[in-house]
C-alpha cells in the first residue's frame, strides 16, 4: 500500500517533504505531510522557545522596535505556538524553524512547523561546561 503524502507547495520549488514523512508509519492529521492542513499565508522564522506540550512548541520571534524621542531601538519579542509533526522528532530548545500559517488548529495553535534551519547545540542562558 503506498503511504499518502504529499508536498507543501508555497513558494514556486516548495518546502522539501521530511525522510520521515515519505517512509514513516505515524499518524497525525495535522500535519502538513501527511494530514489534511493546508500551508497559506505567512511563513516565519523562529528559534524553538519550549517543547513542554504534546506534538505543540513554543517559538520567540526577537525583534526591535523604534523609539523616536530617544533616537534608538528596543529590544521586543512575541511567543507563537506551533504544530510539530512527528517527522519533526529531533527538535531541542535554540533550534531555528520555519514554520507556516495555516486554519486554526486549536485555541492558541495557527502554525505549523515546516523546516528545520539550523541546530544549536547550548541555550543562550543555561550555564555550559565546555
Amino acid at each position: 500500500k503506498q503511504w499518502y503524502q504529499r508536498r507543501v507547495a508555497i513558494t514556486p520549488g516548495g518546502i522539501k517533504t521530511p525522510r520521515e514523512a515519505i517512509e514513516g508509519t505515524y499518524i497525525d492529521k495535522k500535519c502538513p505531510f501527511t494530514g489534511n492542513v493546508s500551508i497559506r499565508g505567512r511563513l516565519l522564522r523562529g528559534t524553538v522557545h519550549n517543547m513542554k506540550m504534546k506534538r505543540t512548541l513554543t517559538i520567540r520571534r526577537d525583534y526591535l522596535h523604534y523609539i523616536k524621542k530617544y533616537n534608538r531601538f528596543e529590544k521586543r519579542h512575541k511567543n507563537i505556538s506551533a504544530h510539530v509533526s512527528p517527522a519533526f522528532l529531533d527538535l531541542k530548545k535554540g533550534d531555528s524553524v520555519l514554520v507556516g500559517q495555516c486554519r486554526p488548529l486549536s485555541k492558541t495553535v495557527r502554525f505549523n512547523v515546516l523546516k528545520l534551519i539550523s541546530t544549536s547545540g547550548i541555550d543562550k542562558k543555561k550555564f555550559s561546561k565546555f
